[in-house]
């Protein structure tokens, strides 16, 4: 009999492919939650695949014997209680090399976005750019270059080094904090160029990122990291980007921080109460804001889908 997987937040059809040609099936129909337990009984499947839609708590690993693997595509298992479905030994694997490059260069977009007010301009020409377009000329008038700017990277595994790499490419200073990091070569091809750049990167204290930086970026699993204590000590007008997870910048703070002047702006693609976030988050004039987003690239999908398939086979092999 063959092996059944359950993709229930979808896997590209790549990575379905190599799973099929392997000889698993593969089941990519959503289930919703409150039914999962009951499908993946029923159907006996070996192993569920997930993005960060779908949890897999302690409740449903233990009412599905029948499930070995638990396979999250992207980074972050926040929605998987991992430690815990491994002490009863379950596999867990996540892909945490695929959306990289995807998470990197939306910060990227962000940053333009925020330092040549793109997002509130995108807003306020379709209504007032007939009438008001010299009004709103000088409004936008005060933009700023990022080359030759600070770029603090908070968490400095494959993504962080993934944004020193366009950091760097752009002409900016790059400073990082990571406690399990102390240093990283950054290695950037030059497209049809037969060369590279390299850069040794070594790693500060989250302190010195902090107050050193005009702006600052988060790649990390979680937490909560900043709070007004740590934006008291953070440069007046920095611009912070959080493309990681909901919380690890408190919002209550940050909605202070942007009031006060003490924050310039704040570019979000995560958000403390997903999927609903707070409606003074999504309102404010300061925020550049995207609907967690930062692997969602067909590149970045594609080579998930063929990661998790992978591993998957591996897995269950």
């Amino acid at each position: 009999m063959s092996i059944k997987i359950l993709a229930n937040d979808g896997i590209d059809e790549q990575g379905k492919s190599i799973l099929e040609k392997a000889g698993f099936i593969v089941d990519t129909e959503k289930i919703a939650q409150d039914k999962l337990i009951e499908e993946i009984n029923s159907k006996k499947y070996s192993a569920l695949t997930v993005r960060s839609a779908t949890k897999v708590r302690k409740e449903l690993i233990d009412a599905c014997p029948n499930l070995k693997v638990i396979a999250r595509g992207g980074v972050g298992m926040d929605n998987i209680d991992v430690d815990y479905a491994k002490s009863i030994g379950k596999k867990v694997i996540n892909t945490p090399a695929a959306s990289s490059n995807s998470v990197a260069e939306l910060v990227f977009a962000h940053l333009f976005n925020a330092v040549r007010f793109l997002y509130d301009s995108n807003r306020q020409m379709p209504v007032n750019g007939f009438e008001k377009f010299d009004e709103l000329k000088k409004k936008y008038a005060k933009g700023t270059e990022l080359r030759g700017k600070t770029l603090g990277i908070v968490g400095f595994g494959r993504i962080g080094q993934n944004v020193a790499k366009n950091a760097l490419g752009l002409g900016m200073n790059v400073i990082a904090f990571d406690p399990f990091v102390t240093e990283a070569n950054i290695n950037i091809d030059i497209v049809g160029i037969d060369q590279k750049i390299s850069a040794n990167i070594k790693t500060h204290s989250l302190e010195k990122v902090l107050q050193q930086s005009n702006f600052v970026t988060f790649h990390v699993p979680g937490g909560q990291l900043i709070t007004k204590k740590e934006i008291a000590s953070l440069k007046n007008g920095v611009i912070l980007i959080n493309t990681a997870r909901g919380g690890v910048i408190n919002e209550n703070d940050l909605i202070e921080g942007l009031n006060s002047g003490k924050i310039a702006h704040a570019c979000l693609d995560v958000f403390e109460n997903e999927p609903r976030p707070s409606q003074t988050i999504l309102n404010h004039p300061k925020i550049s804001l995207t609907p967690h987003i930062g692997a969602a690239t067909n590149e970045a999908q594609e080579r998930i889908g063929i990661e998790l398939a992978e591993k998957l086979i591996e897995a269950l092999k």
